[in-house]
């Protein structure tokens, strides 16, 4: 009895190795490349809205230091 506790453990432990060495070889998922192309895709699209989303505010304030440097 106390063997068989002693194993519980050990065929976790193999279980458990044996999970993440096929978990390296299961090709389903998605490639590396497709992932660095969505995150970089992701990423300009990111600062494209937010460049939209300021330009008018930065624009108004370029403006407004533009005219005050006349009034110096």
């Amino acid at each position: 009895m106390f063997k068989k506790i002693a194993a519980i453990p050990l065929a976790a432990s193999l279980k458990l190795v044996g999970f993440f060495r096929d978990l390296g070889k299961d090709e389903r998922g998605l490639s590396g490349v497709v992932v660095a192309i969505l995150l970089i895709l992701i990423a300009v699209l990111a600062i494209v809205l937010i460049w939209g989303f300021l330009s008018g505010w930065l624009q108004e304030l370029w403006e407004r230091i533009i005219g005050e440097t006349g009034s110096l």
